[in-house]
């Protein structure tokens, strides 16, 4: 018997392979001969480029001295694959929320420079292919901080430089790309996220994800990002402001549609892209995936329903392991049931501390289900 096990993360809890790891623990439990194909799986945001080194088996690189959204020195890192010279770069790792304390959020200051950085080093490095991850970003600034660390110049009125932030972008006057780094030229830049706003207006980039990242006065950095836009625009004789995908990370999603090429993928058809998951399901006899929570509205654009999705398309069975659920199944979309993890009464905390636990307890369950009905098919 052959599984296909493709979840994502149970947040708070455990890693999207983490998680596949616990359900196979089950399964071998109860049919020890089962064949485990194990695919970490996420939805464009934190944990998509783990996920993606994972699956490419990707070199961890470890860099000191880059600056955190605050400019602050810290070791970040990337995954570098080695047979592609390919570097898997989340933009969370040097310029994300997780390294700021909720006093620190400082929308005026933070800014994408570290992550420049990080390119910079996998420059260096040679790499012919750069996939980078959009998802947890701290910053408002357009990611202007990250092209100021490859090269850009962003000039005031008087011709002066300009510190690229969140609230530098009111008063660039000018840009200017002459020294931005030419190697980027000959490389492939795919950019992984979900993220379709545009650069401004109700769904844009300060608006809907401004808010977390600490912004307060929505219109004075609504109207600092406007003139930014303008400003680009001058320069490369071309509108991009309602573009898909512009408002990503604080807008930094239109500062590489400006200035580079990049490919724009959903991180889940990265995924599944590079791990082939179609055709893995094609051979499998049952697909298993979850995360740690789904109900009737957030179900769609997660992993389990492009999981169950895709299942569906190839007639293979699909189940939903969740933390918290309040569905049962959804037999639309491809999920023969969804089945909650926790088995006895508790506090969200201790659910989350014992999550393998549970999953695996959960996983074990299903399988010696699954195993009873199925008895005398052959399977």
């Amino acid at each position: 018997m052959r599984i296909l096990i493709a979840t994502d993360s149970f947040k708070g809890s455990m890693s999207s392979l983490n998680a596949a790891h616990a359900i196979e623990r089950g399964i071998k439990e109860v049919i020890p001969d089962a064949e485990t194909i194990l695919i970490p799986m996420a939805d464009g945001g934190e944990g998509t480029v783990d996920a993606l080194a994972t699956i490419l088996n990707g070199q961890e690189i470890v860099v000191e001295g880059i600056s955190d959204p605050l400019g602050r020195p810290i070791r970040a890192t990337y995954s570098w694959v080695e047979s592609t010279s390919t570097a898997i770069i989340e933009t969370a790792s040097a310029s994300g929320l997780p390294l700021l304390k909720e006093n620190e959020l400082d929308p005026h200051q933070t800014s994408t420079h570290g992550t420049g950085q990080l390119i910079k080093h996998a420059l260096n490095k040679k790499a012919r292919k750069i996939i980078l991850g959009l998802g947890g970003s701290a910053t408002v600034d357009a990611g202007t901080g990250c092209f100021e660390a490859l090269g850009v110049q962003f000039l005031d009125q008087k011709g002066e430089r300009i510190k690229a932030n969140g609230a530098s972008l009111a008063h660039i006057s000018s840009i200017d790309l002459t020294a931005l780094d030419s190697r980027l030229k000959n490389v492939e830049v795919v950019v992984a996220s979900d993220v379709t706003n545009p650069l401004l207006g109700k769904e844009g980039a300060i608006t809907v994800f401004g808010p977390q990242k600490g912004v307060n006065d929505i219109n004075r950095f609504e109207a600092g990002m406007k003139n930014y836009a303008n400003r680009v625009s001058e320069k490369i004789g071309m509108n991009l402001e309602n573009s898909d995908g512009s408002g990503a990370a604080g807008g930094f999603g239109f500062s590489l549609l400006a200035y580079l090429d990049p490919i724009f993928m959903s991180g889940f058809s990265l995924l599944a892209e590079h791990s082939c998951l179609k055709e893995q399901m094609k051979s499998s006899h049952l697909v298993i995936t979850g995360e740690g929570k789904l109900d009737a509205q957030t179900l769609y654009g997660k992993v389990p329903s492009g999981i169950s999705r895709l299942a569906k398309s190839v007639n293979v069975p699909a189940i939903a392991f969740a933390g918290t659920s309040t569905i049962l199944e959804d037999r639309e979309m491809g999920i023969m049931t969804v089945l909650p993890i926790i088995d006895e009464p508790m506090e969200l905390k201790e659910a989350m501390t014992r999550g393998p636990e549970l999953l695996y307890r959960a996983s074990k369950r299903f399988m010696t289900l699954y195993q009873w009905i199925n008895k005398g098919k052959g399977e």
